[in-house]
């Protein structure tokens, strides 16, 4: 069952965390509370009369008896207490990744001789209740170091526990604006707080694993509120020992060790989905006999998960099922992405499915044919084409041209930074300057040099 911490925020900005024909309502954050994101999706339901046509239970999915031929699948849901049936030309999976919560007790020796409380960080809402306590923290996801920071405001005392630290990315950056605005690095998160002195250094380089975004964790690691330590080697019947040794009184243990995904409602079969989780695109199962079943959002992207998701349903929309590649094409590539991804990143099981953001949605977007052109629109539309090189690579783009395309999306992108802007100012002042602008001197600068590009490519 899904969950949710009630302060939770999300750590993408709303433009790119937006649909790309639904931008967010200009007022709202650029980082949102888990409330603003659900009653966006009210929002965005409500706006193209979705609620009709969704029911909230589904019980299972089948393949038809003669799926061999048809393709078909018998789904049965629950609408009203009342169980119905269903045939389907075509299955798309949307439930996501984060279904089953990972509980490795049998790594943590002495745990369940604990006296005090251990439970999973899923079941965690809120600080109340741990006022006074020694808490630690398993876990330096984005869970695990809020959870950690959070609890820092009541407990005695919070650790946090990692096995191999982390990069700790920050919501604020350059000039106040939003990371994902930013060009940023490695040596320019170091120069934030030094991750070494914080105990926090990992052996791993800057996105080869998991992001892990904490606004407040070096403010409160600098003040003694959250102390990080290795990690735990054994738990006695009151503490924690730790691989350095060092031995700490315990009241609460919080794993923030992560989820797994299920599909309990799909049929079991190796051909629908492989112990590998092999999908083409990280979107289809290339084992089936029929290609009429597609996995939406099942990937972590460094990135927000809405346009991502949008545009694989765009890829399988557009294109459909009978363009694939033969089976052992899409094996291939399969192979190659896994190659890729061992070279990039840590090999890591629970980040087979992670894909850099642009770079994934850039290739799906070549592929439907709606990546846009940035030589040719600057020179047709040299003000749209500065926005699109200069600002975030925000989903709107993907809608300019080609199928999907959308009446609003130039408007979309040249008013995004206006976005951003207005819920920061809510005190006005007597003038309207964006302090987001791009220096005049480095605008003109690229906008040359996309000149001559242009004029070498229609040459060439």
């Amino acid at each position: 069952m899904a969950s949710v911490y009630r302060s939770a925020t999300s750590n993408t900005l709303k433009e790119m965390t937006t649909y790309s024909d639904y931008p967010f309502p200009d007022h709202f954050p650029n980082y949102l509370h888990n409330s603003r994101i659900m009653e966006y999706l009210r929002m965005y339901a409500q706006h193209f009369d979705l609620m009709k046509h969704i029911r909230f239970l589904v019980h299972s999915v089948r393949k038809r008896s003669d799926f061999s031929s048809t393709g078909q699948w018998d789904v049965m849901v629950e609408t009203t207490g009342k169980q119905e049936s269903y045939v389907f030309d075509g299955i798309m999976v949307c439930s996501g990744l984060y279904t089953d919560a990972v509980l490795p007790l049998q790594n943590f020796p002495g745990i369940q001789g604990f006296k005090g409380q251990y439970m999973h960080s899923c079941d965690y809402r809120s600080p109340e209740k741990f006022e006074g306590k020694k808490i630690v923290v398993v876990g330096i996801g984005n869970s695990g170091a809020d959870l950690a920071i959070e609890l820092s405001h009541v407990a005695s005392q919070v650790y946090l526990s990692t096995r191999q630290g982390a990069w700790i990315w920050n919501r604020v950056w350059d000039n106040g604006m939003p990371m994902d605005t930013a060009l940023f690095t490695q040596n320019k998160l170091n120069a934030r707080f030094n991750h070494d002195v914080y105990g926090l250094l990992p052996k791993h380089r800057f996105l080869r694993h998991q992001v892990t975004f904490g606004d407040d964790l070096p403010n409160h690691i600098i003040s003694g509120r959250v102390l990080i330590k290795s990690n735990i080697r054994e738990f006695t019947e009151t503490s924690a020992i730790f691989e350095d040794g060092t031995e700490e009184d315990l009241d609460v243990v919080i794993f923030a060790t992560g989820y797994t995904f299920s599909l309990p409602f799909l049929e079991n079969n190796a051909t629908i989905l492989d112990s590998q989780h092999s999908m083409f695109k990280y979107v289809f199962p290339p084992q089936l006999e029929k290609p009429t079943l597609a996995f939406i959002g099942i990937l972590k992207p460094v990135g927000a998960i809405i346009p991502t998701s949008e545009l694989q349903k765009s890829h399988l929309s557009f294109l459909g099922l009978n363009k694939l590649p033969s089976v052992n094409g899409m094996m291939a590539d399969i192979r190659q992405k896994r190659k890729k991804f061992e070279k990039e990143l840590l090999n890591n099981p629970w980040d087979t499915c992670r894909v850099q953001y642009v770079d994934y949605m850039d290739e799906i977007a070549t592929e439907i044919g709606v990546k846009p052109n940035l030589p040719s629109l600057f020179l047709w539309d040299p003000k749209l084409a500065m926005e699109i090189f200069f600002g975030p690579c925000t989903p709107y783009q993907y809608r300019l041209q080609g199928p999907g395309k959308w009446a609003g999306a130039r408007r979309a992108i040249l008013t995004q930074r206006a976005r951003i802007i207005k819920p920061l100012r809510t005190r006005t002042f007597a003038h309207d300057q964006l302090p987001y602008s791009v220096p005049f001197w480095l605008k003109s600068a690229c906008a040359a040099l996309l000149f001559v590009l242009t004029l070498v490519i229609m040459k060439g």
